[in-house]
């Protein structure tokens, strides 16, 4: 079992919903962000993610910093994320792009019948709704 270090943002807009994304090519909607490259911190990784996928430009101390999980990797069998997980509010529009091909603002409470990446559905999604 390989393990991907990734950094993900628990991203809120003004209402209280919660931004999720497809990528490409898969089902699971899941929290943008993505891989940690060598010589990132987790915060570099999450402000490039957000740059490359959502057209975000979000300085890294922006970011607050909510914990860690591990879960099975949505699109990857056999592997496993740790996630480095951010709370980020916007204010702003979000434009998908790169390998993004859906977005949704979901209820953290209520995300309906979408499918969700374990992570999200396991860790997030329960973060945002104890924050409340």
């Amino acid at each position: 079992m390989s393990v991907m270090r990734i950094a993900v943002a628990l991203a809120r807009n003004t209402d209280g919903q919660v931004l999720l994304v497809r990528k490409r090519g898969t089902m699971a909607f899941m929290q943008p962000g993505g891989k940690i490259e060598s010589g990132e911190d987790a915060r570099m990784a999450l402000s490039r993610e957000l740059a490359e996928e959502l057209a975000l430009t979000v300085p890294a101390e922006q970011f607050h910093y909510l914990g860690s999980a591990s879960a099975p990797a949505a699109n990857e069998p056999g592997v496993t994320v740790e996630a480095e997980i951010y709370s980020l509010t916007l204010d702003r529009d979000v434009f998908v792009q790169a390998e993004i091909e859906e977005m949704a603002w979901v209820d953290p409470a209520n995300p309906l019948a979408m499918p969700l990446a374990p992570l999200t559905r396991d860790h997030v999604l329960p973060m945002a709704v104890a924050s409340l």
